[in-house]
C-alpha cells in the first residue's frame, strides 16, 4: 500500500506534516481529514524500492483510443446526470489502463477538494495533453461539458482512426521486409556453407558472384561482426535522434518527409486532416481562435506544419487571414487553402474545416490504399530478389562443373 506525505493545517492554524498508508489519494485525504488536518497538498511519497507495477505503469502509454473511449463513456454519464466524483469514480475503476487509472483517481481526489476538472486534468499531461484540457475548460467555462466531451471523442475516435490506416500501410512492408532478411541470413549462414564445402571438394573454380556470397557468408557467421553491425545500427539511429532534436534538423527531416514520392503526399494529406479536424473541434467548442492554433500548432506532427500554423497565428494577431498566412508557405493543398478562406469569408469556418476535415480524412484512406497495391509488387521483387541471388550463387558453380564434365 502507498504511502502520502501531507502538508496542511490543524484546527489551531499550524501548519503540518503528516504520512499516511492509503490505497489512493481520496482515502489518504479522508483519513487526514478525520485526523482534523486541512490539506493543502498531498503527493505519494517515492521510494527506491524495485516495483514491478512502478515500471509497468512507468512503461505503459495512454492510447488515443483510450482517451476517446474515456470521454465517450464519461459524456454519458456527465449527460445522464451523474455528479463529477461519481462519474470519474465509476470510470477509474473500470479503467483497463493503469497509467489512466492512477491519473483519474488523482483527478477525482482534486475534483473533490474543489479544484476544477481542467486544471486537475493539466496535472497529468502524458494522460490529458493540452488540447484535451482546453476543449474540457471550453465546456467548464460554456455549461456543456457532455457536449463537449462528445465532441472530444469524436476527435480522438476519428485520430485513431487516421493512425490505425497509416498503420496497416506500413504493416505489409515492415512485415515482408523482416521475412526477406530472416529468410536470407538463414539461407546465407546455414545453407551456403554446406554447398561451399562441396565446391571445396570439386576443387571448382567458383564465379564471382558466389565468391562475394561466400564471404558474405562468412562474415554473417563471425558474432563479433554482428556486435560491430548492431554497435553501427545503433550508432546512427542515436545520431539521428541527436540531430533530429536540433530545430535545425528537425526541420529539414520532416521538409523532406514532405517531398517524398508517394509517402509525402500520405503526410501532407493526414497533417490537413489533423489540424483542420482539431482546429475546427476547438472552434466549435468556443476556444479562441488564437489558442486554437497555439494548441494545433503544438500537435501538428511535423516543423514546417507547425512553423506555418505559428505564421498564420501572427498573422491574425495583426489583422491578417489565416487562409492567406497558410497560402504563403504552400504546406497544405490549395484546396484545402480556398475552403478556409470560404469559410473565413461566410463566418462558418469551424464547419468549413470539418468539412475539409472528411474530405481529407477519406483522401488519406485512398491514398492508403494506393499505396498498399504499390507497395505489394515491390516488395515481392525484394523478396524474390534476396532468395534468388542465394539460389544463383549456389547453382552457378554447379553450371560450370558441368560445362567442364561435358
Amino acid at each position: 500500500m502507498p504511502t502520502y506525505v501531507a502538508i496542511g493545517r490543524d484546527s489551531a492554524g499550524r501548519e503540518r506534516k503528516e504520512k499516511v498508508a492509503a490505497s489512493n489519494p481520496s482515502e489518504a485525504r479522508n483519513l487526514l481529514k478525520d485526523q482534523g488536518l486541512f490539506i493543502q497538498d498531498l503527493k505519494e511519497e517515492r521510494s527506491f524500492n524495485f516495483d514491478l507495477n512502478e515500471i509497468k505503469m512507468a512503461m505503459t502509454s495512454v492510447s488515443v483510443k483510450d482517451k476517446a473511449v474515456f470521454s465517450r463513456q464519461f459524456a454519458a454519464l456527465v449527460n445522464a446526470g451523474v455528479a463529477l466524483v461519481r462519474g470519474i469514480g465509476v470510470l477509474s475503476e473500470e479503467c483497463p489502463n493503469p497509467k489512466l487509472k492512477r491519473a483519474l483517481e488523482d483527478v477525482n481526489a482534486d475534483v473533490q477538494q474543489g479544484t476544477s476538472l481542467s486544471d486537475s486534468m493539466s496535472k497529468h499531461p502524458s494522460c490529458f495533453d493540452k488540447l484535451y484540457v482546453s476543449l474540457v475548460q471550453a465546456g467548464e467555462v460554456g455549461g456543456v461539458l457532455d457536449e463537449v466531451l462528445n465532441r472530444l471523442a469524436k476527435l480522438l475516435e476519428d485520430l485513431n482512426r487516421l493512425q490505425n490506416q497509416i498503420k496497416s500501410a506500413m504493416a505489409y512492408p515492415v512485415t515482408v521486409s523482416l521475412l526477406a532478411i530472416v529468410i536470407f541470413i538463414s539461407m546465407t549462414v546455414f545453407l551456403l556453407p554446406t554447398f561451399a564445402e562441396i565446391f571445396e571438394e570439386l576443387d571448382a573454380q567458383l564465379p564471382l558472384f558466389t565468391r562475394i556470397m561466400l564471404q558474405i557468408s562468412v562474415f554473417l557467421r563471425q558474432p563479433l561482426n554482428w556486435v560491430i553491425m548492431i554497435g553501427i545500427i545503433v550508432g546512427v539511429a542515436f545520431a539521428f535522434r541527436r540531430y533530429y532534436a536540433t530545430d535545425s534538423g528537425e526541420q529539414n527531416i520532416d521538409r523532406l518527409l514532405l517531398k517524398l514520392p508517394l509517402f509525402g503526399d500520405l503526410v501532407q494529406k493526414t497533417a490537413t486532416a489533423r489540424f483542420c479536424r482539431t482546429f475546427g473541434s476547438l472552434s466549435r467548442s468556443g476556444v479562441p481562435i488564437l489558442t486554437s492554433l497555439e494548441i494545433v500548432r503544438d500537435t501538428a506532427g511535423n516543423r514546417v506544419i507547425s512553423d506555418a500554423i505559428d505564421e498564420a497565428r501572427n498573422e491574425i494577431q495583426t489583422g491578417g487571414m489565416i487562409s492567406l498566412a497558410l497560402q504563403q508557405h504552400r504546406v497544405f493543398p490549395a484546396m484545402a487553402i480556398q475552403m478556409i478562406s470560404i469559410g473565413e469569408e461566410t463566418g462558418e469556418l469551424d464547419q468549413m474545416l470539418m468539412k475539409v476535415a472528411d474530405f481529407y480524412e477519406d483522401e488519406v484512406e485512398q491514398a492508403v490504399k494506393a499505396l498498399t497495391s504499390i507497395m505489394e509488387p515491390f516488395m515481392i521483387v525484394i523478396l524474390g530478389g534476396m532468395v534468388g541471388s542465394i539460389l544463383v550463387s549456389m547453382y552457378l558453380p554447379m553450371f560450370k562443373i558441368m560445362e567442364v564434365v561435358g
